[in-house]
C-alpha cells in the first residue's frame, strides 16, 4: 500500500501558527463563501461561521437574494452579499465580482449551491484565480467541467465518495489501501489537494498522503461537511493547502468528539460552531 501518515495532536501543534499580537483586521485572513439555494439555505451559513471560528478576520457570504432575510436573522456576524438569482448564473457572478469589497485570500464555493450550467461557475473560478485567491471547492460545485481550470494551482476539493465519482469518473472502493491509491493518483494527475471524506478521511496532494479517522459516527448528521469546508477555507487564508485540510479535519473531529461525549448521537452541525472555539483555544498562542 502507498505510504501515508496519520494525523495526531503532535502534528497539529507543529502546524498551528501563533497569532501576531500587533495584527489588525484583515491581517489574519479574508475569506469568501459562495453557496446556498432555495432548499439548502443553511449550508453557506454554517461554512461562513466555521471560517470565522478558524480565526479568519473577515468572511463574506454570497447567497441567493431569496435567502437574504433569514440569513441575516441567523447571525449578526455574517457579511451577506446577495445575488439576484436562486442559482449561480453569469449575471450573478458578474454582480458578485463587482461588489466584493476587498481582496479575497481564500474562497469556498459550492456549499448548498444550485448550479444549472457550468459556465457561470467556471467564470467565477477563473476570476478568483486571477485575483490570486486560493480555492476550496465542495458539494454542488464538484463537477468535471471545472477540472481544466482548477488543475495545478493548489485548489482543494472536498468530495465524499459520490461526489468523487462525479468529479473524476472513478468510484472509491471500501478498502483503505485502494482509496489511498486512487486519491493520491488523482491528486497527482490533476495537481489538486483532495480530501476524500468518509470513515477514514484521506488528504493527498499526490506526493504526501494523510489519513485521519472520523472521530464519531455522530458526524453523519447533515451540515458537518459544510463546517469542514468552512474551516478549510478559513485556514486557507493563512496556511498552505495540505495543512489547511489537516487542521480543518482535526478540529472538526475533535469538536464533534467532545459533543458526542456530552450529548451522545444527538449532535447538530450548528452545535459544532461553539464547541470549535473551546477545542481550538487549547492550541492558541501569540507572538
Amino acid at each position: 500500500m502507498k505510504d501515508y501518515s496519520l494525523v495526531d495532536d503532535d502534528l497539529i501543534r507543529k502546524i498551528v501558527k501563533p497569532r501576531d499580537i500587533f495584527s489588525r483586521k484583515g491581517d489574519n485572513g479574508i475569506a469568501l463563501v459562495v453557496g446556498g439555494s432555495r432548499i439548502y439555505h443553511g449550508a453557506p451559513l454554517l461554512s461562513s461561521l466555521a471560517a470565522l471560528r478558524s480565526g479568519t478576520d473577515l468572511v463574506y457570504t454570497a447567497i441567493p437574494k431569496i435567502n437574504l432575510i433569514s440569513s441575516r436573522i441567523f447571525s449578526p456576524d455574517l457579511i451577506i452579499l446577495p445575488f439576484p438569482d436562486d442559482k449561480l448564473t453569469t449575471g450573478s457572478v458578474r454582480r458578485l465580482l463587482n461588489i466584493l469589497p476587498k481582496k479575497i485570500d481564500a474562497a469556498g464555493i459550492g456549499m448548498g449551491l444550485n448550479i444549472s450550467k457550468s459556465q457561470p461557475l467556471i467564470l467565477l473560478i477563473q476570476k478568483l484565480l486571477e485575483y490570486n485567491s486560493h480555492l476550496v471547492i465542495d458539494a454542488g460545485a464538484l463537477i468535471p467541467d471545472i477540472l481544466p481550470d482548477i488543475s495545478n494551482n493548489e485548489t482543494v476539493v472536498t468530495p465524499h465518495a459520490g461526489e468523487f465519482k462525479r468529479l473524476f469518473g472513478d468510484s472509491p472502493t471500501n478498502k483503505l489501501s485502494e482509496q489511498i491509491e486512487l486519491v493520491s493518483r488523482k491528486a497527482e494527475e490533476f495537481g489538486l489537494i483532495i480530501v476524500l471524506k468518509g470513515h477514514q478521511n484521506i488528504v493527498s496532494d499526490g506526493e504526501t498522503t494523510f489519513v485521519i479517522e472520523r472521530a464519531t459516527p455522530s458526524m453523519t448528521v447533515g451540515g458537518t461537511g459544510d463546517i469542514l469546508s468552512g474551516l478549510i477555507t478559513g485556514f486557507r487564508t493563512k496556511y498552505g493547502a495540505v495543512h489547511s485540510c489537516l487542521l480543518g479535519l482535526f478540529f472538526n473531529g475533535q469538536a464533534a468528539l467532545r459533543l458526542s461525549n456530552k450529548i451522545g448521537s444527538h449532535m447538530l452541525a450548528s452545535d459544532l460552531l461553539t464547541e470549535l472555539a473551546y477545542v481550538m483555544k487549547e492550541y492558541d498562542s501569540l507572538k
